[in-house]
């Protein structure tokens, strides 16, 4: 910090503060410490130590505009209070932070108006690229459009057709296949599936990718096993339009009703549990339940949550790296990393209750 002569207060050092101090020309320092063009390994060392004794702090907007960067990544995800993008935002931080980037975070409740906004407010922070989870598959003009305009953007849990950018996902379609036939092997025929997907008539968003092939999954397993009436069990709402509980609550209320559910997330399946407590039953005795993804909390009820564990924080990392690749100058075409989910067996399948 230096001393204002009329005020006597301290203010932020300068560039021109930092020259004096080190005895080189202002075009010198300032090539120095935005750390371009030709500057002598023994100025770059007394414009250095000149900094750091002053206490001199980069103006990173002026320093944007100088190299075209700001090392900001702009990240949009759905639901930062869902487990799921909890460890994914994490796993970008990290990530990104490795990659000398800093994070702008934003929340949309899978509201795509609330997407538009804080994809317009990062792009007008020029933000180096974007990372986000879409609410929408079939409204996504803002992200193309970002995209056009130079941005990198990397789609992160969902695709949208139609839109050329690289994404990263699980397989959700083989992940839901697997864990329904799980059930099916352990003797269920009447299984149910809970899901917050969204449709043409309930959001006006269209449904997202990641619930719909989770259901193609359990479609495709149920099937399989010669079980054709693949709708009698299954109930999806819209995100923040229905409330996972009552959704459950309607569908073990039947008078032939399920035993054994699949969740399609960790916050459903809660709702699930909560309903079936509601309702007398208990798990595994009365009804199987096996849910999408691993919080921390699947291991710690009892009975203990059987699930399908994604890499969250890898999906993240992942995501950080294609993204990173493109602001770089990458060509290549657009990407779909697919990465591997895990099913852990603990206590909540067991075989199904006699019932008329």
């Amino acid at each position: 910090m230096t001393t204002n002569r009329r005020s006597g207060r301290a203010r932020p050092a300068t560039i021109p503060d930092v020259a004096r101090e080190a005895g080189v020309s202002r075009s010198t320092a300032s090539r120095a410490l935005a750390d371009y063009g030709s500057v002598s390994p023994e100025a770059r060392e007394k414009v250095r130590a000149a900094a750091e004794k002053l206490g001199y702090r980069p103006n990173q907007l002026a320093r944007s505009m100088i190299t075209g960067r700001t090392h900001t990544l702009g990240v949009v995800v759905a639901d930062i209070q869902n487990p799921f993008f909890a460890g994914v935002t994490r796993g970008i931080t990290d990530a990104a932070r490795a990659a000398g980037y800093q994070v702008l975070l934003a929340n949309t409740d899978e509201d795509v108006t609330a997407e538009r906004a804080a994809v317009k407010t990062l792009l007008d922070k020029h933000v180096d690229g974007l990372i986000v989870s879409p609410a929408s598959t079939a409204d996504a003009a803002h992200l193309k459009a970002a995209h056009t305009s130079g941005c990198p953007v990397v789609l992160l849990d969902r695709r949208a057709p139609g839109l050329p950018c690289d994404s990263v996902t699980v397989d959700n379609r083989g992940a839901a296949q697997d864990a329904v036939r799980r059930l099916i092997a352990a003797g269920h025929r009447r299984i149910g599936l809970v899901s917050l997907v969204g449709t043409g008539d309930e959001d006006p968003s269209g449904p997202i990718t990641t619930g719909l092939e989770r259901i193609e999954g359990y479609r495709a397993a149920l099937r399989e096993a010669g079980i054709e009436d693949t709708e009698r069990y299954l109930r999806r709402g819209a995100f923040h339009r229905q409330d996972p509980a009552a959704l459950a609550a309607g569908l073990l209320a039947l008078a032939d009703r399920p035993t054994a559910v699949f969740a399609t997330d960790s916050m459903i399946a809660l709702g699930v549990l909560t309903a079936a407590r509601a309702g007398g039953l208990t798990v595994p005795d009365d009804l199987s339940v096996v849910t999408f993804d691993d919080p921390d909390w699947a291991a710690a009820v009892r009975p203990r949550m059987s699930v399908v564990a994604q890499p969250v924080q890898e999906l993240g990392a992942c995501a950080v790296r294609a993204l990173t690749a493109r602001i770089e100058g990458s060509g290549e075409e657009p990407r779909h990393v697919t990465l591997d989910t895990t099913f852990i067996a603990r206590d909540s399948v067991a075989a199904p209750p006699s019932l008329d």
